[in-house]
């Protein structure tokens, strides 16, 4: 997460951090808010600090909806139950899927701030590298993306294919794979397995980091374009726009 959250969350959450804690502690204050919010939710039926607590049950794990404090827009999702990030083997399995699935009911959160500005369609998802966050339990980033990276993937979107490829042209500075997910597919797909395949030497995933939207209108093939690439500190973040400047210029909030 960005340093401003980072800071606002620090300042906000006063709970213990967990007993397996990080040594630094500063990255465990999103799991400290997360566990305010958990218990919130079991003892009181409320939800605050977060925006939408889901406590699962057998067959679905549980999942948070987090705002971003100053940031009207930027919302993030997270397990409930400890998960460091992408890298953790258990995304691979079942859970990968439920959590990409939270994420994408989750997009709301994102689009109904704006009134009617931007759809929930128009609203990306991130997960940064080891090395690319700020802290260690899993985050899935929403909010509005960039107008340029809006424009590339309206130019290009519809060469992408269901096997990974380079997307054509730079995206946010970075250089990244794309894979194409059908509609049909998509509450099925696992975007924490898909990223095994993304093609170099090994899959290191401490160095892997990943961005989803949904296909332009228009595309012969609608569904969601997988974004992904390595770096030490990659951060598929970057292609979002934490102003929304793309709904500013409808006319938004």
């Amino acid at each position: 997460m960005r340093r401003a959250l980072l800071a606002a969350l620090l300042a906000a959450v006063t709970v213990a951090s967990p007993a397996s804690a990080a040594p630094d502690p500063s990255r465990d204050v999103l799991w400290a808010a997360l566990k305010t919010c958990v218990l919130a939710k079991r003892l009181a039926n409320r939800t605050f600090p977060c925006l939408s607590v889901d406590l699962g049950d057998g067959d679905r794990p549980g999942s948070a909806v987090l705002r971003a404090p100053g940031e009207p827009t930027h919302s993030v999702v997270m397990p409930t139950d400890t998960v460091a990030g992408l890298e953790a083997p258990v995304l691979r399995g079942p859970r990968g899927a439920a959590y990409w699935r939270a994420a994408l009911a989750a997009r709301p959160f994102v689009s109904d701030v704006l009134k009617g500005k931007l759809t929930p369609a128009e609203v990306g998802l991130a997960v940064n590298s080891a090395r690319g966050r700020s802290q260690d339990q899993l985050h899935i980033h929403l909010d509005c993306l960039k107008p340029s990276v809006l424009k590339a993937v309206r130019a290009h979107g519809r060469h992408v294919g269901r096997t990974w490829t380079r997307f054509p042209v730079p995206l946010a500075g970075d250089r990244f794979y794309a894979l194409r997910v059908p509609e049909a597919e998509a509450a099925q797909f696992n975007p924490f397995a898909a990223l095994h395949t993304l093609p170099g030497a090994r899959p290191d995933l401490h160095r892997t980091s990943f961005a989803a939207l949904a296909t332009p209108p228009g595309d012969p093939e609608p569904g969601y374009i997988l974004l992904a690439y390595r770096a030490p500190s990659a951060s598929a973040e970057d292609v979002m726009d934490h102003s929304c400047s793309v709904a500013a210029a409808r006319g938004g909030a």
